[in-house]
């Protein structure tokens, strides 16, 4: 009987994490169809963001370092 319920433990433990999992997808769909709305405005106010990254990226690479 031990063996049953370890086989019903495992199972039972790997459908609520499909379900954890799915629900984690669902959320990282908003996140970036919110992201995708930002930038998207931030484009039509004329913000260059690919410039500001690369302004910006000696100050990343030299944090980085330290």
């Amino acid at each position: 009987m031990a063996n049953e319920e370890q086989i019903g433990f495992h199972k039972g433990a790997l459908t609520t994490l499909a379900k954890e999992r799915q629900e984690l997808l669902r959320i990282v769909q908003i996140v970036e169809q919110l992201m995708q709305a930002h930038l998207k405005g931030l484009k039509d106010l004329g913000v260059d963001l690919e410039a500001e990254a690369k302004k910006e990226a000696p100050n990343l690479e030299e944090a980085v370092k330290k």
